[in-house]
């Protein structure tokens, strides 16, 4: 704990600050993506509105997993007289989007790592064992999605119809009328994320860390913050366990991972709690 304690009063904070302004960018980003799912609808928010309903929802969901996107809706009720089911159909929308922007970046790590991911899996297994392993999971997936697709009733419809809702959401995207603005911000947002991610790096004593730990690091924390509250505990567990893969020494890169989470953590507690008062004395006159 004292060489933890340590790492972050040594820390270099401007790093940490340009961390923060990046994550900051990021939640503006999406506060203003949100009005190209609503207009559609007839609906023109007011930005601050969204901003601080964005805010509140990173909070909330601190404290109850995807009760924020609940939250977020029901203040776009409230305050801009959005119905509930509208306003969390898009929220839904953005959501698709976001994991499809995930599945891309795993994909470019996937193809930019891919000499340093495959020669670990043949250190670490033999390549037979990799080839049955692959060719299990394809008869597996194929036995499933055969399964899926001639189903009519129960868990295989149910898995069909969201698959086919996933669907329907993201190819919805293409068809609204600022198609290209909100790939723009979808894309500007997770750049954001990352930029975040590598910016705090250099914040840290003694961490060194390639391109390829950085990717692979950024979706090892996404992954934590997606199966936790935040990814308390979790995020710099993944963090650590990621950068391990590149032989980064424990102690720095464990540092790094706490530090992230912290400064991330009291950002939007701070800006959330600030939100949740402002609110009703932003919309006093309405």
């Amino acid at each position: 704990m004292s060489t933890l304690l340590g790492y972050f009063k040594d820390a270099n904070y401007w790093w940490i600050g340009l961390g923060l302004f990046f994550g900051a960018l990021s939640h503006l980003s999406r506060a203003y993506r949100w009005k190209f799912l609503l207009e559609p609808m007839g609906y023109k928010p007011d930005f601050g509105n969204s901003t601080m309903a964005v805010l509140i929802a990173y909070l909330v969901n601190y404290t109850i997993p995807r009760a924020g996107e609940v939250s977020r809706a029901t203040v776009m009720t409230n305050y801009e007289n959005i119905p509930f089911e509208k306003g969390f159909g898009t929220i839904v929308a953005e959501r698709i989007a976001d994991l499809i922007m995930m599945f891309l970046i795993i994909l470019i790590t996937l193809f930019v790592q891919f000499d340093y991911i495959f020669n670990l899996l043949t250190q670490n297994f033999s390549p037979s064992k990799i080839l049955l392993l692959l060719g299990g999971i394809s008869i597996v997936v194929y036995i499933f999605y055969s399964y899926v697709k001639k189903a009519t009733t129960g868990f295989g419809l149910k898995v069909k119809n969201f698959v086919l809702g996933l669907f329907e959401g993201a190819t919805s995207i293409f068809k609204m009328k600022n198609k290209w603005a909100f790939i723009f911000h979808t894309v500007f947002i997770w750049l954001m994320y990352i930029a975040m991610f590598w910016a705090t790096i250099p914040a840290i004593t003694n961490l060194n860390v390639p391109f390829g730990a950085v990717l692979i690091g950024f979706i090892a924390g996404g992954l934590s913050m997606a199966a936790t509250n935040g990814g308390i505990g979790l995020y710099p567990v993944a963090v650590t366990s990621a950068f391990a893969l590149f032989n980064i020494p424990e102690e720095p890169a464990i540092a790094f991972g706490w530090i992230m989470w912290t400064t991330q953590t009291i950002m939007i507690i701070a800006f959330g709690a600030l939100s949740f008062l402002f609110l009703p004395i932003y919309n006093k006159n309405k």
